[in-house]
């Protein structure tokens, strides 16, 4: 289970403003990578709050609903087109940089999900391998990106109908396939992710 030493040795706890940032949606291919950045209240974490992956739809949801009333959240976004142009490690590393950015707050220092840190960052940062099982604040950011691209894939899939991306968010799941080579690919599909 994550906990907030992380954010505690970065000073959480002496004025510093410590965020979380992650990103959701690296393998599929349709839809943008969506990164979140969470500054959460130390006196105020969520009950449950858990990596995104070991959590269910109906948590990831309540969850979210208490961290968009309790902490400050900044979203960033990388569409298809940009993936394609740039790759999958830029985008990813370009929409959690938005992240950061779109807080309300300026940040001190920034735990990234992850083997990198962002370049660009206007704060100090320390990347965190499978950071999201081992920080509250990644977590948090888990959570908040899982459910917003999520979102996103549903209204996708009123848009570009057949697909079926309200269950499989665009990863390359048999059906998915399926409906590529029936359908073929939507503007919303990654190109440079080859044949699937």
């Amino acid at each position: 289970m994550p906990d907030f030493e992380y954010e505690t040795q970065a000073g959480a706890h002496q004025s510093r403003i410590i965020c979380g940032v992650d990103e959701a949606g690296r393998g599929p291919l349709s839809g943008p990578v969506v990164a979140a950045a969470v500054i959460l209240d130390p006196g105020n974490i969520p009950e449950g709050l858990n990596d995104s992956k070991a959590l269910s739809h109906s948590a990831r949801e309540r969850l979210l609903n208490v961290l968009t009333k309790n902490a400050q959240i900044g979203i960033g976004i990388a569409e298809p087109a940009e993936i394609d142009r740039i790759n999958i490690l830029w985008a990813s590393m370009e929409a959690m940089r938005r992240a950061v950015e779109n807080l309300y707050m300026s940040v001190d220092y920034a735990l990234i999900d992850g083997n990198r840190v962002p370049p660009n960052l206007y704060c100090d940062a320390h990347a965190i391998v499978k950071g999201d099982a081992k920080s509250l604040s990644i977590a948090a950011a888990s959570v908040v990106a899982k459910v917003t691209r999520d979102r996103l894939m549903a209204e996708a899939n009123l848009r570009f109908p057949g697909y079926g991306w309200a269950g499989h968010k665009g990863y390359p799941t048999k059906a998915h396939k399926a409906a590529i080579d029936e359908l073929g690919r939507s503007p919303a599909h990654r190109w440079t992710f080859g044949k699937p």
